[in-house]
């Protein structure tokens, strides 16, 4: 790992919060990813499922947490099956976790190799009532390969058949979804990390660069800073491709007069951060695009304010829907009789905003939160209001990620990221 370590107390406590929801006399299970193959013998980066990241800080493969508060012995109530290391591993791959550093990394003192796996779970399995399985059910979850954790699944409820049968995602939505200090300051850092990323654009970008070197500009700025890379695919969407959502490809050539839409966001000890910003290619913004931008950076402001404690994510967007209108009419996108005759299951303003405004964000980018639960202090969301106009061959989003505050205003993450039009043309023409 690029990272500093992670102070183990937020792992100690995430598991004693997580035991506290547990059913009597119940155990829960928790699978690293694989290392998923590419072809030959190419593989993907190893990235952690970060459920047991989130319970026990392991960053590696082939490795297993089992919780048991009700265990009657108390050696098995925290357990960590890991990958056993030896020479030739250290040699080929470098050290794996002894149990020596798991303990530090975790707060688990009961760590066994794998191999001893089936042997002490068969104890365990005997002396408890209910497993709690770990299956995903995020709502954008979409799962086409089986998991590491699915197959242990499978063998597991196979094997003991006569056990009542849990689930842990519920529980992890709730925890996960509020974050701790230490998980706020990793995600600042995240950020920050961005922030040095956007700066350093900003005097890079003119009329003639192509997507991928801004894309690369980033990249540089994040490696040199201890982030793995992205923390999602990045978006460097130029002229009209700022108006496909969801555009990756960033090899077009930057053109005098267009735009730029940059969604990217650096990762930092697996946690994410979130940015948009919009920026002139030519460090100038025509009266038009200038107009549109500060539509969107009013709406994006307004909507800010609307998180806090108690809202719920429904009635949050559909207010946001009526920002948006208000400001769409004024720029004539729309016109009062389109809003009269709106379908109420795709009003007038999702011709040019057709996306959600705030998603929760985390350990994921898009991360755990239960969207009909009431917004709680020290969750952290994004804002991300746009408008996209194809015909006048732009698209501007801006998008900061922000902590629900007990009292007041949400914290702004990226409150040192420039965003104010003003201060984005000096920087670029500085």
């Amino acid at each position: 790992m690029k990272y500093d370590p992670i102070n183990s107390k937020l792992y100690i406590k995430n598991r004693k919060n997580f035991a506290a929801k547990m059913k009597p006399n119940s155990l829960a299970i928790f699978n690293s990813n694989d290392i998923y193959p590419i072809s030959a013998d190419s593989t993907m980066p190893f990235q952690q499922h970060r459920d047991i990241l989130f319970l026990s800080g392991v960053d590696q493969e082939e490795s297993v947490l089992v919780l048991f508060p009700d265990c009657p012995n108390e050696k098995h109530r925290e357990i960590l099956f890991l990958k056993e290391t030896n020479d030739h591993i250290a040699v080929w791959e470098g050290e794996k976790l002894t149990k020596e550093a798991a303990l530090k990394t975790s707060g688990i003192k009961t760590v066994y190799w794998l191999q001893e796996m089936e042997k002490v779970l068969f104890e365990i399995m005997t002396q408890s009532d209910t497993v709690y399985i770990n299956t995903n059910e995020h709502y954008r979850a979409n799962v086409e390969t089986e998991t590491r954790e699915a197959r242990f699944t499978k063998w597991l409820l196979n094997k003991y058949p006569a056990h009542s049968v849990a689930k842990s995602n519920p529980i992890l939505q709730r925890l996960r979804s509020v974050k701790d200090k230490i998980e706020l300051d990793l995600i600042q850092n995240a950020c920050d990390i961005t922030q040095k990323g956007f700066r350093r654009i900003l005097s890079f970008v003119k009329p003639g660069v192509w997507e991928y070197e801004i894309e690369a500009e980033f990249m540089h700025e994040f490696l040199r800073n201890r982030s793995r890379g992205f923390a999602y695919t990045p978006i460097v969407a130029s002229g009209n491709s700022a108006n496909v959502l969801h555009y990756i490809e960033n090899n077009q050539q930057c053109k005098k007069g267009d735009l730029i839409l940059l969604d990217v966001g650096a990762e930092y000890a697996n946690y994410a951060s979130d940015m948009t910003r919009t920026i002139p290619v030519s460090g100038k913004f025509s009266k038009r695009q200038r107009e549109v931008y500060d539509a969107v950076k009013r709406v994006k402001d307004e909507a800010t304010a609307m998180l806090v404690p108690g809202a719920f994510w429904k009635e949050y967007h559909e207010e946001v829907g009526n920002l948006m209108t208000r400001e769409l009419l004024k720029l004539k996108l729309i016109d009062k009789a389109d809003v009269k005759n709106e379908n109420p299951e795709w009003p007038a303003y999702k011709k040019y905003f057709m996306h959600g405004t705030s998603h929760h964000m985390g350990l994921d980018t898009h991360d755990y939160g239960l969207l009909w639960e009431p917004m709680k202090a020290d969750m952290v969301f994004t804002v991300e209001p746009g408008i996209y106009i194809p015909n006048e061959g732009f698209g501007i989003r801006l998008e900061d990620d922000v902590v629900i505050q007990k009292k007041g205003e949400p914290f702004n993450l990226m409150r040192n990221i420039p965003i104010e039009a003003e201060e984005i043309e000096e920087l670029m023409n500085s």
